[in-house]
């Protein structure tokens, strides 16, 4: 059996506590409703177009409550499903089915929420060499789950966490005074294989850190007039950074900053404001009758 990428430790503690904040008492309804022994079927539906993201999470909720759930997947995960559309049955028993059924879903609504945002803004830079990422703004215990959906969209992976890299940003520069001093620091400390990145936010700022010669910079919240300035400095540097933008980026932006020559833009809002898309489980009775 290959062991999942995506199934950690971490995240399979996520799944027990989720199970456990919603069943730790037990399932009173299905106890008084439901007969031992009732098997059913269960097909996850999109109530919305979206992109799917979570699936691999929500077999684990189902084999956590009970692993003799057979599942058989129609519309796999960084699929699009259309209203309507029927992306996976999980067969087996009743109570089961019904007691992870919630959990799932909320794994499941939230992930695919993600997916379909990235989505959005990545069709928006298709055919461009325009990258969407994400940032570290995800839900808590959430960041390889929420950086996984991104992937699915179509978006790219900033940061996972502080150690993934070299970001000196305006509280760093507060601290160590200047641009060209922290970047001076870093170069001194970190390992060759880190690359630095500056966030700058005046044009000033910009020209410390083409002096300093970092690899990407980040401009962040650059009125138009400014951000076309800036492009135009780092078309002239040698060697020429990455350009990333960040602060307020819309969807609607996303065909201009590409336009422009802009090789990265950081999005907070794919996790920390993608809407839950509208999905449904819906059960069918022992005869094989939706119920």
């Amino acid at each position: 059996m290959v062991e999942s990428l995506l199934l950690t430790p971490a995240v399979m503690r996520l799944i027990e506590l989720a199970i456990e904040e919603d069943l730790g008492r037990g399932d009173a309804t299905t106890l008084a409703v439901i007969p031992p022994g009732t098997k059913a079927a269960a097909h996850l539906v999109a109530r919305q177009r979206l992109t799917v993201a979570g699936l691999e999470v929500s077999a684990a909720v189902f084999h956590r409550i009970d692993p003799s759930i057979a599942i058989d997947t129609q519309i796999p995960d960084g699929a699009e499903a259309s209203p309507g559309a029927r992306i996976a049955t999980y067969r087996g028993s009743a109570a089961a089915l019904l007691a992870g059924e919630r959990t799932a879903l909320n794994f499941l609504q939230r992930l695919s929420g993600v997916a379909t945002l990235a989505r959005a803004f990545t069709a928006a830079a298709q055919g461009t060499s325009l990258r969407i990422t994400d940032t570290r703004k995800t839900t808590p215990g959430f960041r390889l789950l929420e950086k996984h959906a991104v992937r699915l969209g179509g978006g790219h992976n900033h940061r996972f966490d502080l150690g993934s890299g070299v970001l000196i940003k305006d509280n760093h520069l507060a601290i160590a005074g200047s641009v060209t001093e922290a970047v001076r620091r870093a170069k001194g400390r970190v390992p060759h294989s880190l690359n630095i990145e500056v966030e700058v936010d005046t044009l000033a700022q910009l020209d410390e850190a083409l002096d300093a010669g970092v690899a990407i910079v980040l401009l962040d919240n650059f009125s138009a007039a400014d951000l076309e300035k800036a492009l135009a400095r780092v078309r002239t540097a040698q060697p020429r950074p990455l350009v990333e933008v960040s602060g307020g980026v819309t969807l609607a932006r996303i065909p201009e900053l590409a336009r422009a020559g802009v090789d990265l833009v950081s999005v907070g809002a794919l996790t920390h404001s993608a809407p839950a898309v509208d999905l449904a489980l819906d059960m069918e009775d022992p005869a094989g009758q939706a119920a």
